[in-house]
């Protein structure tokens, strides 16, 4: 062989080991390197691996000035106010919150051409004299419309809040204020502030502010909300994910126009059933939910080998569990120990999903949990449906063209009369005055492509429980199958989700709703620990962060809980049943181990 064959073939055999070691670029954010030297495998969706980014730790600074805050420069910004809060002037689950400087703006604040509202993006920031080197947007819920304390309060009973652990926190209204809901619908900038570009704006504004207030940029930036806000996150991770590290994401309505379309069919159900019409809860008062929750509970408890009142293996349930057989029927008339033939087809047909009358889904559908006892589930499914949230919702913020203001004189003849053969492809519609349809500017553009997140190093956290009244689990759980198929199963790399079993919506229910979503997190993104499980407590009697009322007097009231990456579930091994302890993370039993 002569030498320039051997050289030809000694340089296609290093041109391929080489490709089997792609480079990626060490960004820097802040003070603090955006990643270290330590990398791990992923695979992407097609089936190469990509290194993906341990990034660095934050660092610690202090606040540098305050009230000199008040004449920050930004684009389209003004500041209302910039003041120092002393240490322990706020308090959070009985601890102090330490000193901080307030800062209070707007942003963009126009008149609109359509209904010559005047709108703006109002904000609410919180900067720790001591500070851990983070940024946390704290994405709220509802309509918005309300500028909420910035104190990275995200779910139920947090023992520390954000600005406790030291994050800079910002809070906002996305665009529009109290007094303009729902009827900032009408005006199409402000509908698509407060689907997504709110976030696109203020995110840029507030790292800007932090630099100024400290000297440097943060270090770690974190996007975190519970139902709407937990919106606001996902959506966040598909349109700005070179933005932020980490993004903890509670109950959220990624699909909100479908899910709140879904609750108007919900209502027309109940209807069938309600012994008033104009009280929905009457189709299935507390008594009557309780005689399905212990239904629910007879068949499943034990599941997870311990009967405690929870049902731990949700996805076996569902398989096991039978309302025609398992429910109590009423062979005269209702008396609270029963349902009749006709309550148990409408159950049936809420929990199997809304659709149309051809039998197209419209959204998915809900399992079946002993949550529903819980009166927050009875105050979506029977009051929301009719009342100040979905109905408006739909009519002025998610259908394109909207409807007439006159719609708000009888939101429950709305509801109960909406055709959704007809009137549901409202939120799939634009014009040339709503160029984007609610399904564009309200919902991820492509929830399983996570690319820049997994890439970039950054983590995903989603939450949800299996009792939650509007936004269903069963549809979070389709969306981390098919991110996880997309993927080819390693999704969990960068993105884990969480069920809370009897959690309602965002918080409360008989369930352990109370945990640090954010630590995990933080442990995550920064320490490379990824969370095999995490530790959730019940908010008993003397829970110093608010006492959950749906807790059962028979549970130790800090009865503790292991929540467990989805698919796997907490199964009851050996030691005492109320803590986390004793129990480990496994397969549902209605998976390959059936029998175990």
């Amino acid at each position: 062989m002569n030498k320039k064959k051997s050289f030809s073939m000694l340089l296609t055999v290093v041109l391929i080991i080489m490709s089997f070691f792609p480079t990626f670029v060490m960004a820097e954010s802040g003070s603090a390197s955006k990643v270290d030297k330590h990398t791990q495998n992923a695979g992407n969706a097609g089936g190469s691996s990509v290194s993906i980014p341990q990034l660095s730790p934050a660092q610690p600074g202090t606040l540098k000035k305050c009230e000199a805050l008040a004449s920050f420069d930004f684009t389209r910004t003004t500041i209302t106010k910039a003041e120092l809060v002393p240490d322990g002037a706020l308090s959070n689950g009985g601890q102090p919150v330490g000193a901080h400087c307030l800062i209070q703006g707007k942003m963009n604040e126009r008149v609109s051409p359509v209904d010559g509202q005047t709108y703006a993006i109002g904000f609410e920031m919180r900067l720790p004299v001591d500070w851990a080197g983070r940024f946390l947007y704290q994405a709220n819920g509802g309509l918005d419309g309300v500028v909420v304390p910035a104190l990275g309060s995200i779910t139920g009973g947090q023992l520390e809040n954000g600005l406790q652990m030291g994050f800079a926190v910002l809070s906002s209204d996305a665009g529009h204020n109290g007094a303009q809901n729902p009827l900032f619908g009408l005006d199409p900038q402000a509908r698509l502030d407060y689907g997504y570009q709110a976030v696109g704006t203020l995110t840029p504004m507030a790292k800007s502010l932090i630099e100024a207030a400290y000297g440097r940029k943060p270090d770690r930036s974190y996007i975190a909300g519970g139902s709407n806000g937990g919106r606001h996150t996902m959506v966040a991770a598909s349109r700005y994910a070179d933005q932020y590290d980490g993004f903890l994401a509670v109950a959220p309505g990624f699909n909100l126009p479908k899910a709140a379309v879904a609750q108007l069919w919900g209502a027309q159900q109940w209807a069938k059933v309600a012994s008033t019409k104009d009280n929905l809860e009457t189709a299935l008062p507390p008594v009557e939910r309780q005689v399905l929750a212990q239904a629910i509970l007879d068949r499943c408890d034990g599941l997870d080998r311990l009967v405690d009142g929870m049902v731990q293996d949700s996805n076996r349930c569902q398989k096991v569990f039978n309302v025609e057989r398992d429910v109590p029927t009423c062979v005269v008339e209702r008396d609270g120990t029963c349902l009749t033939e006709e309550q148990k087809r409408v159950v049936e047909d809420v929990f199997a999903g809304a659709r149309t009358s051809s039998g197209e889904a419209l959204y998915s559908s809900f399992p079946f949990d002993p949550g529903v006892v819980q009166s927050g589930w009875a105050s979506w499914k029977f009051s929301s449906s009719v009342g100040p949230r979905d109905p408006v919702s739909v009519g002025f913020v998610f259908s394109t063209p909207p409807e007439n203001p006159k719609m708000l004189e009888n939101t429950l003849g709305y509801a109960l009369n909406f055709n959704v053969d007809t009137q549901a492809g409202m939120i799939y519609k634009f014009n040339e005055l709503y160029t984007e349809s609610a399904m564009e500017f309200m919902t991820p553009p492509n929830p399983t492509n996570l690319d820049t997140v997994r890439n970039s190093g950054a983590k995903m956290i989603v939450v949800h429980g299996t009792s939650d009244g509007v936004f269903s689990p069963d549809d979070t759980a389709r969306w981390y199958d098919e991110l996880e198929a997309n993927y080819q199963n390693k999704a969990e790399e960068f993105a884990r989700y969480f069920e809370v079993p009897g959690m309602g919506h965002v918080r409360g229910g008989p369930a352990t709703d109370q945990f640090d979503g954010l630590g995990a997190l933080i442990n995550w993104v920064e320490y490379g620990k990824a969370p095999d499980r995490i530790t959730a407590t019940a908010r008993g009697k003397g829970n110093p962060g608010g006492v959950n009322l749906d807790v059962p007097s028979t549970w130790a009231p800090d009865r503790s809980r292991p929540l467990c990456p989805y698919p796997l579930v907490a199964r009851y091994t050996k030691g005492d049943p109320e803590v986390a302890s004793s129990f480990q993370c496994k397969p549902s039993s209605g998976g390959s181990e059936l029998n175990q």
